[in-house]
């Protein structure tokens, strides 16, 4: 039982996941200070409050803070930006240039020029001898 466990623990992907999960609470006080130190300084010049967190709405004595929830999704938006263009863009270009393409699965037909398998001995769309 201890042996199956070692190695789903060493296996590649748990410690993958781990060091993601490290890097991810780093990376999200650096967007937390990202959107409190810069956007919304900006966002308080163009609107004249400190931040979407004064945005409130009260209905029957209830307070509903709908300006947390936009400084939440502006977080948001700027980590899956930043995570994509600057992680997922070029490591899928190097990783494209590192492997090469991928290589094809079909051909075209001489006659109609449509995609067909390499095994395939007959257009599906024209039936012509290939």
């Amino acid at each position: 039982m201890l042996k199956g466990f070692r190695d789903f623990i060493l296996r590649g992907n748990v410690i993958d996941l781990a060091v993601a999960v490290i890097i991810g609470a780093a990376f999200t006080s650096i967007v937390n200070s990202l959107v409190s130190d810069v956007i919304n300084p900006l966002i308080a010049a163009i609107v004249g409050k400190p931040d979407f967190s004064a945005l409130t709405l009260t209905v029957h004595g209830g307070v509903i803070k709908y300006g947390n929830f936009l400084n939440a999704a502006i977080s948001f938006v700027l980590v899956a930006s930043v995570v994509y263009f600057l992680i997922v863009v070029p490591v899928n270009s190097l990783l494209l240039r590192l492997r090469g393409p991928a290589p094809s699965t079909t051909k075209r037909c001489p006659q109609c020029l449509g995609e067909i398998p390499l095994a395939a001995t007959r257009c599906k769309f024209c039936a012509q001898t290939v």
